[in-house]
Parts: structure tokens; C-alpha cells; sequence
């Protein structure tokens, strides 16, 4: 997906240290003027990816160039009909099936891209809150991510070729709220592994980053908000509107391209400004 074109002027980095040593003749080669989603070659798996922002993302690497293989918890579904896609069920709340799911991921030959996307939350109170969701919540939004990171970071190494991993936070990892308690702390935490990851792989060339997006409206936001919630929501906003969908996304996609070469173990907030209102609570 082209963002914009120049004179082609080659830029010398003569001291990348940045291992493999592919990836240091990409950032060498690297055209100063170029400005462009090309995700041609690419592997990308997008976890939760059959509807919302998950869909989004996916369907954006592959309109770029990317075979994608999107995931839900169906054992099939039509969102991976086409050329360049794949679909694997991955239930991130079944212990057996995310294993499953790794023993797949050690099957490939390669594998450029990792997005944690699935996610589900609770909404209870302090006192309300039952074990089990808090477990469960738990298992889908940290402990499966942190599986998947390491099944991906193992394909990415044998293929000595860099990577990309972005792991979706949320505004609540960023920030608290009333009876969102176990949703916080794991996308709090998934930040937290987002940063030791990041320091970890750099030198591998795979950078390790997360997203926290803000109220954004999907298609389940529509249906579950009133127009009277709606509106309360956009006053909050400093931008004054949620976001949508391919706005995440396409922040997603620069993250996860060649483009970005020196973000680690950054959680960013595309958020319309709430992180940074002091009048938010």
C-alpha cells in the first residue's frame, strides 16, 4: 500500500550493529525518501482475527502484500477465503488448544509477524468478581500471548530474518477504571512483557512492541452502545469522536513493517488524546 515516493538517495548506516545480519543490509539499503507499506514475502499471524480490530489488521497486511493466517474460536470460518490466507482455530482460553496452536506455529518455515490481538474482558466489581473469570480473563489476555511470543520468537530466530510482534494492549492498561480490575492488570501486564521482550530480542532484529487503543467502534461496539452512551463517550475524547477500526490498524501495520526500525518495547496509545486529558478518570 503505497503512503509516498521520491528520489531514490541511499542511506549509510556503516555502524548498525544490529543482529542478524540480514536485517542490518535492510536498515544499510534503507532508502531515505521511501515511504511504503510492502508487506510482499511476509508471514503474519493476527490472533482474534475474525471480526472487529483484529479483522482490520489482517485484512491490511494482506490488501499489502502479507499471507496472512487469521485465528478465531470457531473451528472454521470464510473470513480466510482468498488467495494469501489461512485460518487456524485457536481457542487462547483452552490450554490444549494453544498448545496446539505452538505445535503449528514450530511447523513453519518462517514467520515475520506475531499480533496478539485476541482478547475478552470482565466487568465486575472488587467484591463481585469471581475466580474464575479473574483465570480465565488471565489466560486468553496474558498467559496464551506470552505463549505465542515464545513459539514465534523460536521460527523467527531458526530463520535468522528478524521480526515483528505487537501484542494489543488496551487505553485500560494505560489507565484505570471502576470494575475493570482483571481486565487492567492483564493488559498492564502485557505491556510489562512488551518491554522485557523488547530488550531482549532488539538484537535479534525482532522488535517487540503494543498498541493501546482507545474507545474505538467496531461493529459489537455499535450494537452494545446507546446513542446516549455513544455521545457521552466522544465528549470524553479530546479529538472529539472514538476511533474506528482502520485507524488501529494502520498504526498497527507501521509498527509491524519494515519501516519501523528503532520502536522497542513501546506501548503506544492511539487513543484520540484520553491518556494525556487530565480531565479523564
Amino acid at each position: 500500500m503505497p503512503m509516498g515516493k521520491g528520489n531514490t538517495r541511499g542511506v549509510s548506516y556503516s555502524d548498525f550493529r544490529v543482529y542478524p545480519a540480514s536485517f542490518s543490509v535492510r536498515l544499510r539499503d534503507m532508502d531515505a525518501s521511501s515511504c511504503q507499506l510492502d508487506f510482499e514475502g511476509k508471514t503474519a499471524i493476527v490472533t482474534g482475527s475474525t471480526r472487529g480490530i483484529g479483522r482490520a489488521i489482517a485484512d491490511l497486511l494482506w490488501d499489502c502484500g502479507a499471507s496472512v493466517i487469521y485465528t478465531g474460536t470457531k473451528r472454521f470460518s470464510e473470513v480466510a477465503a482468498g488467495e494469501r490466507k489461512d485460518y487456524w482455530q485457536l481457542d487462547a482460553s483452552d490450554e490444549s488448544s494453544v498448545e496446539a496452536f505452538q505445535n503449528r506455529m514450530m511447523d513453519l518455515s518462517s514467520l515475520d509477524i506475531l499480533v496478539n490481538n485476541a482478547g475478552i474482558n470482565r466487568v465486575d466489581s472488587v467484591e463481585g468478581l469471581e475466580d474464575g473469570d479473574w483465570a480465565t480473563v488471565l489466560d486468553v489476555n496474558l498467559t496464551a500471548p506470552m505463549k505465542l511470543m515464545r513459539a514465534a520468537t523460536k521460527v523467527m530466530k531458526n530463520a535468522r530474518a528478524g521480526g515483528r510482534i505487537l501484542n494489543v494492549s488496551s487505553l485500560f492498561g494505560v489507565i484505570g477504571r471502576p470494575n475493570r480490575h482483571c481486565y487492567t492488570a492483564t493488559k498492564s501486564a502485557l505491556s510489562g512483557v512488551t518491554r522485557s521482550a523488547g530488550l531482549e530480542l532488539a538484537r535479534e532484529g525482532i522488535l517487540v512492541n503494543a498498541i493501546a487503543p482507545g474507545f474505538i467502534l467496531t461493529d459489537m461496539t455499535k450494537s452494545m452502545l446507546s446513542v446516549e452512551r455513544r455521545k457521552s463517550l466522544e465528549e470524553i475524547v479530546p479529538i472529539g469522536r472514538m476511533g474506528n477500526e482502520l485507524e488501529i490498524a494502520r498504526f498497527s501495520a507501521f509498527m509491524v513493517s519494515e519501516l519501523n526500525t528503532y520502536l522497542v518495547g513501546q506501548t503506544i496509545a492511539a487513543d484520540g488524546g484520553i491518556t494525556v486529558s487530565p480531565g479523564f478518570s
